[in-house]
């Protein structure tokens, strides 16, 4: 329990906004509820949170509001009417949006007297205020850490500097690699299940490579950020040749290759370049410059 819990409006009550409420719930914070679909408050509410009849009368009760919505335009769409309400407030947005959008949001709130803090939660529901959640959060230092003992239920409260836009970067920087790897790990088994092979026998290789590829990698960071790429072991130009035959033996299954075609395309445009002795960090000189 928190001593003198900061009482919180909470406005977006789909899983992830019904597990953040929970964890505040049980830190001891009062909280005012509100959603659109007013039965999604209706557990949080038998829980021991407040039902507000209105988005406004629920901003209208605390200072800190913490969103959970499906982007930045659901907020525009809420909070708009609401005019003189938001002055004093401390918008806290957890909703996935682009960097611009969220430097955007942030004027939009300042012209009406509110503080936005961006924040970007990096886990599923079921995680949240457990051991390993963490939240990406940007925006002025100062407001930030009035709040941050309660943020702290939530997870790990990572403050990345007074850019608003930060919080959404690093959010989509870790989605960029989460989703990608999702989608390869079900082309494979695509590839897999065109001959016969069912998903639970790949499964063990499967898990050793994901667990593999951090200790790999580890060495990356420092290629991208020096710019020198060598190529001593794993080569653009060997690694160029592997992606070839995946795309062909997807081609042979009758499987999508979609995916396996635009990983390949990255290995030819360095090769094309000149880096085919160098290391596959070298795809990165490609990926930085807009096709």
């Amino acid at each position: 329990m928190t001593n003198n819990p900061t009482p919180v409006t909470f406005i977006g009550l789909g899983p992830m906004g019904q597990a953040m409420v929970r964890v505040l719930l049980t830190g001891g914070h009062p909280v005012t509820v509100w959603n659109r679909t007013a039965s999604r408050a209706d557990g949080v509410v038998a829980a021991g949170a407040k039902r507000a009849d209105s988005a406004a009368d629920a901003v209208a009760e605390n200072e800190l509001v913490i969103l959970s919505l499906t982007d930045y335009q659901a907020m525009y769409d809420i909070l708009g009417p609401l005019g003189d309400v938001l002055k004093g407030r401390v918008v806290v947005n957890l909703s996935s949006d682009t960097p611009s959008r969220t430097r955007e949001a942030a004027e939009w709130l300042a012209e009406r007297g509110a503080e936005l803090i961006a924040g970007g939660v990096m886990v599923p529901a079921e995680m949240v205020g457990q051991e390993g959640s963490y939240v990406f959060y940007s925006g002025p230092e100062a407001v930030f850490e009035r709040f941050r003992d309660t943020l702290a239920l939530i997870g790990r409260t990572d403050h990345l500097g007074a850019d608003h836009a930060l919080a959404q970067l690093f959010y989509q920087a870790q989605l960029d690699i989460f989703l990608t790897s999702l989608s390869a790990y079900l082309h494979a088994n695509a590839l897999l299940e065109a001959h016969g092979v069912p998903a639970e026998r790949f499964w063990p290789y499967a898990e050793s490579n994901f667990n593999t590829i951090a200790p790999i990698i580890g060495e990356a960071p420092g290629h991208i950020d020096s710019g020198e790429h060598p190529g001593d072991e794993a080569n653009a130009k060997m690694m160029g040749a592997t992606a070839d035959h995946i795309v062909q033996a997807s081609y042979e299954a009758g499987i999508d290759t979609g995916l396996p075609r635009a990983v390949k395309d990255q290995y030819d445009r360095a090769i094309a370049a000149g880096d085919g002795a160098k290391s596959w960090t070298s795809l990165f000189e490609q990926l930085r410059r807009r096709r």
